[in-house]
């Protein structure tokens, strides 16, 4: 058995198709929220898939006022991280408090696995059951479906991108009203680089592999999964697209293309604000959820969840 592939501190992909997860620091959801203002839960999406996902609720003493949703997709270049990491946990505990918000955050079917739309699949599933869950799970009464907003980090913030198209494409999930997007670092991609992508030797080399672990056999960096400027919809369809606000930090790779990606929605007629993290690398949230950068991030999407 050889290696294949590999992402250290990551993963690792044998000949006979197994792979190899670094373990990293988890924490278990618990309903206590006498310590940090929030109380987390495990639910089960689909059992057959198997997707699950980590409710976080903010404690709302005294309160019958419906509390937006927030759904969240981790990042991990679609192929490694979950939900329950620490960084992910306290940022999205976090993020609950601040903006007072339910948030849902949902660990898809991770790629070489399963490849490419599994992770769209599984997060669009995560839309259905939230609509038929709301009015059953005791965690979910506060939830208000007319103002659910959709954020994740790299590959979840692209996960984001393409889960609203489907949503659009396909006029369905109406219960759940996506009100806006907040992809922070969206990981996207295409064969020509960018000017930052060809600085980046490394990084870019690191980027291909995952979207060829990811990608369906055969497919390039060119595919509309990958590369936003291939997309096919109608104006009418842009029309319907959410508000967006696109996070972008200053020292990482994929700044470059994820400003082109803001810039490309614009001139589609799409209402799209860009927040520049200056200095900061890549998913500094969750490599340092108590950072000062952090907490301005925490605030910007609070900002942004209560200005609907």
């Amino acid at each position: 058995m050889s290696l294949l592939a590999e992402a250290p501190g990551y993963f690792r992909v044998y000949s006979d198709g197994s792979v190899k997860r670094d373990e990293r620091e988890t924490v278990p959801a618990s309903d206590d929220s006498s310590s940090n203002g929030y109380k987390s839960k495990d639910v089960v999406i689909s059992s057959t898939k198997p997707i699950c996902a980590r409710v976080f609720l903010p404690d709302t003493p005294d309160s019958s006022s419906l509390l937006p949703v927030l759904v969240y997709f981790h990042g991990g270049g679609f192929c490694s991280v979950s939900t329950t990491w620490l960084g992910y946990h306290t940022f999205l505990g976090y993020l609950a408090v601040k903006s007072q918000s339910i948030v849902l955050s949902v660990d898809y079917r991770l790629a070489p696995e399963n490849r490419l739309p599994a992770a769209y699949d599984d997060c669009y599933s995560s839309l259905e059951w939230l609509s038929c869950q709301a009015s059953s799970d005791p965690w979910l009464e506060k939830a208000d479906l007319s103002r659910v907003f959709l954020s994740g980090d790299s590959a979840g913030g692209n996960i984001v991108h393409n889960v609203v198209i489907r949503t659009i494409q396909e006029q369905s999930c109406d219960q759940v009203k996506i009100k806006g997007m907040l992809p922070i670092h969206p990981f996207f991609g295409g064969e020509e680089r960018t000017e930052k992508e060809r600085a980046s030797e490394e990084a870019a080399h690191f980027a291909d592999l995952l979207w060829k672990l990811s990608l369906p056999e055969g497919l390039n960096r060119d595919h509309p999964w990958c590369n936003f400027e291939k997309a096919e919809l109608s104006m009418a369809e842009w029309s319907r697209f959410p508000a967006v606000l696109v996070f972008v930090a200053g020292s990482d790779f994929l700044k470059e293309r994820d400003v082109m990606y803001a810039a490309f929605l614009e001139k589609k007629g799409v209402e799209v604000n860009l927040v520049e993290a200056e200095g900061e690398v890549h998913v500094y949230h969750v490599l340092h959820p108590e950072s000062e950068a952090t907490c301005l991030l925490l605030k910007q999407m609070s900002e942004f969840i209560h200005s609907f």
